[in-house]
């Protein structure tokens, strides 16, 4: 199932609509489709999930942009809803940021982040210490704008860890003012989603929702930083994005340790897919027709 050309097209016709949309995130293309097949309008392949699923490493910029991109091509042309890509920190300066947003848009992406981290990053749960100066977070995302104008039709997600990098020199209130003085400045700048990284409460969500203008991402991480909400909660509050980015490689590293765990002691699995739906999964059936028809 190749994506149609103008994903990017779709991806901000849904952003346009008054709703909080779902989104799963994936991290190959069997999960993409799964994704799809549940009936969620879009799906973001996580960073810190390609890093685990291809390579075992943790998201502490160790995967290259090289291998993003060879996953993203095979996750984008197994399905036909829009996908967004992790594109990091843009992988060096304006020029790279630029290089790399038309790589994510021949990929096959809809939309792609972008984040004021220094480079090598790191899950923005797990200590983000520091990230770039304003100017330099600015140069960024004007990078991108300006290559989605000569081409590279990608939505901009702008994501910031200001909260996080400034707590201990800023202060608690001081940290979050800073993560929303830059959120404003992408928002200006033209990003099209904005994303306050690893807010610490309901109270800080709420303030993210209040003073920055545009379309905004919540990230629900199970066992971070920010509160679990519900999705009707989140979109009441002023989200348009609600991201899982590690409830499937989490669930299913869990089945699978489950799985040899029981195979170790004589035992088949019960919790599975059946051989028909993986197989339906696969779309094995119409391999099979178009080859009974030599097409």
């Amino acid at each position: 199932m190749t994506p149609t050309a103008d994903t990017a097209a779709h991806l901000r016709a849904l952003l346009s609509q008054q709703s909080c949309h779902v989104m799963p995130c994936c991290f190959d293309a069997l999960s993409a489709r799964i994704v799809e097949q549940a009936g969620c309008p879009l799906t973001f392949m996580s960073g810190f999930s390609v890093a685990a699923a291809r390579a075992g490493l943790p998201d502490t910029g160790l995967i290259t942009v090289t291998e993003m991109l060879d996953q993203g091509r095979q996750l984008c042309d197994a399905v036909s809803i829009p996908v967004i890509g992790d594109g990091d920190t843009g992988h060096g300066n304006a020029a790279n940021v630029q290089r790399t947003m038309h790589q994510f848009k021949q990929a096959g992406f809809a939309g792609i982040m972008l984040e004021d981290q220094v480079s090598p990053k790191r899950c923005g749960h797990t200590g983000v210490k520091e990230v770039v100066a304003r100017d330099v977070a600015i140069q960024r995302i004007s990078a991108a704008v300006e290559a989605r104008r000569q081409g590279a039709d990608l939505v901009i997600v702008a994501r910031t860890d200001a909260r996080s990098a400034f707590a201990q020199s800023f202060g608690e209130r001081g940290a979050l003012d800073e993560a929303l003085w830059r959120l404003k400045a992408f928002a200006e700048l033209g990003a099209d989603v904005l994303f306050l990284e690893a807010p610490r409460s309901e109270e800080e969500m709420l303030r993210f929702c209040n003073e920055v203008p545009g379309k905004r991402m919540a990230n629900m991480l199970e066992g971070g930083v920010t509160p679990l909400l519900l999705p009707d909660h989140l979109g009441a509050m002023g989200f348009h994005l609600v991201a899982y980015p590690l409830t499937l490689l989490a669930s299913a590293a869990f089945a699978m340790r489950q799985a040899v765990t029981d195979l170790q002691f004589g035992k088949t699995p019960e919790r599975m897919l059946s051989f028909s739906e993986l197989k339906a999964l696969l779309n094995f059936d119409a391999y099979d027709d178009a080859v009974s028809k030599r097409i």
